[in-house]
């Protein structure tokens, strides 16, 4: 009896595979369709990505999660993409680290990765073209700001186009499995941090090493098995490393954020944000008068953040998020009005607030 109900479930998964593979490659054709209408124009629209995987969490009746079911979809667009054009895709590398992962998140395993040795290596192939678009983390729950990200926004001709969400899970990994006899533990400097208080509960003795990233921490470990490395799933994979311990950063919801950057920003998507950089005036009050325009106008701050501005003693820049698109009247004339204001106003660029 149980057999025969097995058939009936296997016999109707494989008729529904049927009609999904049907499907998908009617997708496909539309999409292939929509490029050549495009005529070789800007393909990848983040706004619209957005709005396809919003609709799709919202009508998801089940079972499977709605991270689970925008995930897939995220994989369909990215492969109907390259049927128009495989897109290339800078990211701090090299393979098997957080930028990586967030890359593939965003845009799908479709795409043509770019790992560069540095942050600033990533800017300069998107600007020069050799890449279609960049990604760079931003800033991390519990360390904060990355800087030179921050300082590289103020001069690059890119625009924000998108962003990413990344849940950080850091695992301490080995190539053999004990935490006996470890004389070093490699990881990227803000993967230490993230990990401070597990470090000096479980190897308080061990010397910790800060290295360009995880992914090159975990290639030390598997060359020699006296090291160890802090580093997620995917270098652990990439490097056939084992996991002494999982999960071992000190805050719960540690995440990144990063930024997709480009050419152009983002058309509306309906659910938007603005990223500004802007320094004040050189008078007293002058920080208070610079955001009067968003409150006065009941524009929404969502971030603000400070940074030495490079080109003077004392002189800072302000890095500010709004709720709302550049093209909205209501933030179209906050911006204005900061113009008067500020002694520099920068328009990053308008994106879709990252669909989690």
């Amino acid at each position: 009896m149980s057999e025969e109900r097995l058939k009936q479930h296997r016999d109707a998964i494989d008729s529904l595979d049927q009609q999904v593979l049907k499907l998908l490659n009617q997708r496909a054709e539309h999409a292939r369709a929509i490029g050549e209408i495009k005529g070789g124009g800007i393909i990848y629209r983040p706004e619209r990505e957005a709005q396809v995987l919003r609709r799709i969490k919202e009508l998801n009746p089940g079972p499977l999660s709605g991270e689970t079911v925008a995930r897939l979809f995220r994989e369909i667009m990215s492969a109907c993409l390259s049927l128009e054009k495989p897109l290339t895709i800078a990211h701090l590398g090299p393979a098997g680290t957080f930028s990586e992962s967030a890359s593939f998140k965003h845009f799908g395993h479709a795409a043509r990765l770019l790992p560069c040795a540095s942050i600033d290596e990533v800017f300069r192939v998107c600007e020069s073209s050799e890449a279609d678009y960049a990604v760079v983390p931003v800033e991390n729950s519990t360390e904060g700001a990355v800087g030179r990200s921050l300082d590289l926004l103020t001069q690059t001709p890119l625009q924000i186009c998108g962003e990413v969400i990344l849940r950080i899970h850091q695992h301490l990994l080995r190539s053999v499995p004990s935490l006996d006899h470890i004389e070093k533990v490699y990881s990227h400097a803000q993967s230490l941090a993230q990990c401070h208080e597990w470090l000096n509960k479980h190897l308080p003795d061990v010397e910790r090493v800060s290295v360009a990233s995880n992914a090159e921490a975990a290639r030390l470990a598997a060359e020699d098995s006296r090291f160890a490395a802090i580093a997620g799933e995917a270098a652990a994979e990439r490097f056939n490393l084992g996991f002494l311990a999982r999960n071992i950063e000190d805050e719960p919801n540690n995440t990144t954020r990063f930024l997709v950057l480009g050419t152009h920003d983002a058309t509306l998507s309906g659910h938007d944000k603005t990223s500004l950089v802007m320094s004040a005036r050189n008078q007293p009050g002058a920080v208070h008068q610079l955001l009067a325009p968003l409150a006065e106008r009941g524009v929404s701050m969502t971030k603000f953040e400070s940074r030495p501005s490079r080109t003077g003693l004392w002189e800072y820049v302000f890095f500010v998020d709004v709720e709302g698109h550049h093209s909205q009247t209501q933030v179209q004339d906050a911006i204005e009005a900061l113009r008067e204001r500020a002694a520099f106003v920068k328009i990053l660029g308008s994106y879709p607030v990252a669909v989690l």
